[in-house]
């Protein structure tokens, strides 16, 4: 992302000495893809994947496509996504949108490689597409992430049944965030996932400012809080799940991020 071209090695040393093992830094389009891919290959613990946010759909073709599907086959990139609908902003047509989802699923069935999934406003429509998907592929457990997760429970409880885990970003941090306060509390350990969404989705201290992966460790913090467990409890189960789905060779780890 643009926002760390000033400072970007800080922002990783920082994680680092916050105990942060592993980031994976998430295309949204084909260009930062590339970059995300190119990142992923000059540190040992930056993993990448490639992917065509829906807000990028609407000047996608079917050569971006192949292009991200051919970036996807380095083995620095773990996943495929952001991909997925947003029907708050509609920056693009919502055909556009679907259309532009379905493809990178197909895609991503292919190349064996689980997705990362944005959803804003697009539940229902985002279940109707997940639903056949998945039981395309026979599989119950690994599928990808719901990134970013603001839901309730309740869809928290579809999306790991269909064999998704759920991401717990920043905003469990906010006071008003009852509903995701209730997901990082009540979903097992073994489903979750920790990240930043940097630059975006900061944890309360730091509500204004530009987020960055070190500020995970506030997000791990609540979510033991809430469930009155042990940070180190937190921090590793979603580090190994992290691992795990995104096929990261395991180490002595304290915390991973996604983005």
């Amino acid at each position: 992302m643009t926002e760390f071209n000033a400072d970007r090695e800080a922002v990783i040393n920082r994680a680092r000495r916050q105990g942060v093992s592993n980031i994976i830094t998430v295309g949204i389009d084909l260009a930062s893809s590339r970059a995300a891919l190119k990142l992923a290959q000059t540190h040992d613990d930056i993993f990448s994947t490639a992917g065509i946010h829906p807000h990028e759909a609407a000047s996608a073709g079917e050569k971006d496509l192949d292009d991200i599907a051919r970036l996807a086959a380095n083995d620095r990139v773990v996943a495929l996504g952001e991909m997925g609908l947003d029907f708050f902003h509609n920056r693009s047509p919502r055909d556009k949108q679907i259309e532009v989802f379905k493809a990178q699923l197909e895609k991503a069935a292919d190349l064996k490689l689980p997705v990362v999934i944005h959803g804003r406003q697009a539940s229902r429509e985002l279940l109707e597409i997940l639903v056949p998907w998945a039981k395309s592929l026979g599989q119950k457990n690994g599928l990808g992430v719901i990134h970013c997760f603001s839901g309730d429970i309740e869809l928290a409880r579809r999306y790991i049944e269909l064999g998704f885990l759920i991401s717990i970003p920043g905003p469990v941090t906010y006071p008003s965030a009852r509903d995701l306060a209730g997901v990082a509390r009540e979903i097992p350990l073994e489903k979750m996932l920790v990240e930043t969404d940097a630059p975006y989705l900061p944890p309360q201290p730091y509500r204004g400012k530009r987020n960055e992966p070190a500020y995970v460790a506030i997000t791990v913090a609540q979510i033991a809080h809430l469930r009155g467990v042990d940070v180190d409890a937190v921090s590793r189960a979603t580090a190994e799940n992290a691992m795990d789905i995104f096929r990261i060779p395991k180490t002595a780890t304290k915390g991973a991020i996604c983005r």
